[in-house]
């Protein structure tokens, strides 16, 4: 492993777009980029702090604002509200997935564990690119990295108390059915998670400090340690997306 970079305040949903690793830094309030000559640049501010982060089929960044439930873009005017997301989150909003038609797939914790709120489960929201928005599955066990295959038709979520990843497949409409695991763990916390060209899911647990590779079914293929440090999210980057990039922190409070 190689440092990237360092002095970030919690690193987060890493996503690998045009060229250089985009990422959110929830404490500093920015959204920024790194390229592989190691030079970060800030994209944006976002007041309520953001986290997942995705683009539209025409090339606009989507933020998910966290502490209040909100999707926004970036616009040439600067960053405008997509959709309150306020009515179906029942904690603050997190990751998040987009398909190539621009529909967002937006987690949240459902409770606010650092607040002591007791654990309770969350709604998986869709948000149509016109900003309305529908839960589109529930009961999931803090819903956190998620991501579509390449086909378009499964959708894989890590639930992160729940110790595993969940598919679905998604219907034309966005809509998710089919519920199965993925991989069930004993113990392995997946946060942010990344899929590869052989269908493997790389998992971050940060409870762990490590990377996951595991399949569908659960077979685990490999793991990496990330030493002292959590292992909080990570992407397939670089000219032939196959280098990893890991977000790591000593604790995500």
């Amino acid at each position: 492993m190689q440092t990237m970079v360092d002095g970030l305040t919690f690193a987060e949903a890493p996503r690998w777009h045009e060229g250089k690793l985009w990422f959110s830094d929830f404490y500093s309030h920015r959204v920024l980029t790194l390229d592989q000559q190691g030079n970060t640049e800030t994209i944006v501010e976002v007041a309520a702090q953001p986290s997942g982060l995705g683009w539209t089929p025409d090339g606009k960044l989507l933020v998910v604002s966290m502490l209040d439930c909100s999707l926004l873009r970036l616009d040439a005017g600067g960053l405008e509200t997509v959709a309150d997301l306020s009515h179906l989150a029942t904690g603050p909003c997190n990751d998040m997935v987009v398909d190539a038609a621009g529909r967002a797939y937006v987690g949240n914790f459902g409770f606010n564990r650092h607040q002591g709120e007791a654990e309770r489960t969350a709604v998986l929201a869709l948000v149509e690119p016109d900003g309305t928005s529908r839960a589109v599955a529930d009961e999931l066990l803090f819903p956190n990295g998620a991501v579509i295959t390449p086909d378009g038709a499964t959708l894989i979520v890590a639930e992160t108390f729940a110790k595993r990843l969940t598919a679905f497949h998604i219907e034309a409409d966005g809509g998710l059915t089919g519920r199965r695991t993925f991989a069930q763990f004993d113990d392995v916390f997946p946060d942010g998670i990344c899929l590869d060209a052989e269908g493997a899911v790389w998992i971050a647990d940060p409870r762990g400090n490590r990377l996951v590779r595991v399949f569908d079914g659960g077979r685990v293929a490999e793991t990496i340690s990330t030493g002292e440090r959590g292992s909080y999210a990570c992407m397939l980057g670089g000219d032939d997306r196959r280098t990893l990039y890991v977000c790591t922190n000593l604790d995500s409070g």
